[in-house]
């Protein structure tokens, strides 16, 4: 593991990190490379520096929250290659409040994770499994008394929700909604263990907002041992935090490991908070804009409905959580982050394929299944209905037992659909190379397998309302063998493409031909 100087520069650092990681590996594939992750950034504005360093921000000015921020983001999400968006002079919003859209996208996206933007997506997967999921030895986060976020703090008969630039994301959403990259934390009143989530906010009027949370997540569970007691439980929101710590929300962190001070690590030193005046919860004191207030235990409002990662409507409007908005602390000229769901793939499904992707990787691995050589959870998918598994094979069924494990590990578990298993000469990430491979290697009479009653989720569109009314949240998986069979694979046609080695020389000798540059 290096250490960089403290004495230098962010792109400094970026240069350094990357003649390391080449240093390392001269090949260039990140896979074992023992590459420490480096942020560039402490806070949103910082980071958004580090974006317009590479070239990848716009700012977009002079539209509406009603229609045309949500239309803009449409178009823009979708595309990995789209720039950083920065909505700002707002119609009916103080210049200067802004929304930023599409953050993690191009090579930003690698900047973002700490990691050098010469990285391809299964490059960057691998490194940042070895590097944040291996390596990281938490930093806890320290309480300080001041920072930019105490800017501004309104409370009592000043706090008004309305003052901020909250977009109407999709078009049938029930109203708009402040918090989508936002976070929660919240306390267990048994324990006193803080967890971070990511729920989605809801404004429904000056001081109070609403949110939707799933009954496995730990902002439910704590929620309801407050309301069994009749307590209101204390909450905070933050809104347009700094990239990483969203992010690291919305990860499955480790059992017993602290968001905050993951992302201490991650920093190379402690995150600094300030606990709020009425809760005692404790938020970044770099963050753009923070929501403090309790949730009443009785009190209940409808919700929704809102576009789900699905890509649907998926679940259904109903009477949700309510909290009451005690303060509302904000920097000057606060920005929003914004990470509405599309339908896939937008920026959220990318993030989570490159983080699923390593601990699908990892969690076949730990079964005792040998001989994975890649594993891609697909951004079309939301990197969960549609997984991948390349191997080596071994033996007769090594193929199946690597498919069934991948539905049923933690990572595969919820709201799958469908996993392919192919042969270690596919890209698993290259959706067209692995559908390529399905389709020329896979019967469909004896290729694929069927495991029913497996755990979904209520947002899955697919489970009929009659069953969801009865609470049945299952689903079914099916598993694609398309390996070449292995008692014959030695007498199956050969691939009519050069191999991987002969494929990159071509690339680097002939890759001018694509971006219409004149001969080298």
């Amino acid at each position: 593991m290096f250490v960089l100087q403290c004495d230098v520069t962010a792109e400094e650092k970026c240069e350094i990190m990357a003649k390391k990681f080449f240093d390392l590996n001269s090949e260039g594939s990140a896979v074992g490379a023992d590459l420490h992750p480096v942020l560039t950034y402490k806070d949103l504005r910082e980071w958004l520096a580090e974006a317009t360093r590479l070239g990848e921000v716009r700012v977009v000015k002079g539209l509406d929250t009603e229609k045309e921020i949500g239309m803009a983001t449409e178009v823009v999400m979708g595309s990995d290659e789209a720039d950083c968006i920065i909505f700002d002079d707002i119609k009916g919003y103080e210049p200067g409040w802004r929304v930023l859209v599409n953050f993690f996208g191009a090579k930003r996206k690698n900047m973002t994770l700490g990691f050098p933007t010469g990285l391809d997506k299964l490059e960057l997967s691998e490194v940042y499994h070895d590097a944040h999921l291996k390596c990281i030895t938490p930093i806890p986060h320290e309480v300080v008394d001041k920072g930019p976020v105490l800017e501004n703090v309104l409370e009592g008969a000043d706090v008004d929700l309305s003052k901020f630039p909250t977009p109407f994301w999709h078009p049938d959403d029930g109203g708009h909604y402040i918090g989508t990259g936002s976070y929660g934390v919240t306390v267990d009143p048994d324990t006193g263990w803080m967890s971070i989530g990511h729920y989605r906010v809801m404004v429904h009027d000056k001081m109070t907002v609403g949110y939707f949370t799933s009954s496995d997540k730990h902002g439910c569970s704590h929620g309801d041992k407050y309301f069994e007691r009749g307590k209101r439980m204390p909450m905070v929101i933050v809104v347009g935090g700094d990239p990483m710590t969203f992010l690291t929300s919305r990860t499955e962190m480790a059992q017993g490991v602290l968001e905050y001070d993951f992302v201490g690590a991650l920093r190379g030193e402690a995150l600094k908070v300030i606990r709020g005046r009425y809760t005692e919860i404790p938020f970044p004191a770099d963050a753009e804009i923070v929501l403090e207030g309790f949730v009443d235990p009785e009190e209940r409002r409808i919700e929704g409905p809102f576009g789900e990662w699905t890509g649907y409507y998926g679940s259904d409007i109903g009477p949700s959580p309510v909290m009451h908005v005690e303060a509302i602390y904000h920097r000057d000229d606060p920005i929003i982050l914004g990470c509405p769901p599309q339908r896939p793939p937008d920026e959220y499904s990318r993030y989570c394929a490159i983080i699923r992707s390593s601990m699908l990787r990892s969690q076949i691995q730990k079964t005792g299944v040998p001989d994975i050589t890649a594993a891609w959870a697909h951004e079309v998918g939301n990197s969960r209905l549609l997984l991948a598994v390349s191997i080596k094979q071994r033996y007769p069924g090594h193929s199946k037992q690597a498919g069934h494990v991948a539905a049923m590990c933690n990572v595969g578990a919820y709201a799958g659909r469908y996993v392919i298993v192919t042969d270690e000469d596919v890209n698993v990430s290259d959706l067209q190379e692995l559908t390529w491979a399905m389709l020329t290697r896979s019967d469909p009479a004896s290729s694929i397998d069927i495991i029913k009653d497996t755990y979904s989720t209520g947002q899955d569109p697919r489970i009929p309302p009659w069953e969801k009314q009865k609470g049945n949240m299952t689903n079914s998986r099916a598993i694609i063998d398309a390996c070449r069979p292995y008692h014959w694979r030695d007498r199956y046609p050969t691939v009519n493409a050069p191999s991987s080695e002969i494929a990159q020389k071509a690339r680097e000798r002939f890759g001018y031909l694509l971006n219409g540059q004149d001969v080298p």
